[in-house]
């Protein structure tokens, strides 16, 4: 067997290529998600936050300074991303329901 099927071989059977794919579309939805939340989100939530630039502000407490606005991007951008990934894996994990004969 050649070092070329060997390979192949490798590929099809630890299924590569499709986790290659799965990242492409992770980095792609991830940016997808982040123009979501930066652009329609966010400006939404700003007439909310106290000076009205959210990625930029911060609650200072004497010496500590805790820039909550862009924590709160952050997160909005993880739930989405995280619900996302659970509703594709509900739908392609489905396991049938066990029948009692």
């Amino acid at each position: 067997m050649s070092l070329i099927n060997e390979f192949k071989d490798f590929l099809i059977e630890y299924k590569v290529i499709a986790l290659a794919i799965a990242f492409i579309m992770g980095a792609a939805i991830t940016a997808l998600v982040q123009s979501l939340v930066a652009n329609i989100i966010m400006p939404l939530i700003t007439p909310f936050i106290p000076g009205g630039a959210w990625q930029t502000a911060k609650l200072t407490l004497g010496p500590i300074v805790l820039s909550w606005g862009a924590f709160i991007g952050a997160l909005i951008n993880f739930i989405i991303i995280a619900l996302v990934i659970f509703l594709i894996a509900k739908y392609f994990f489905k396991e049938k329901k066990v029948t009692k004969k």
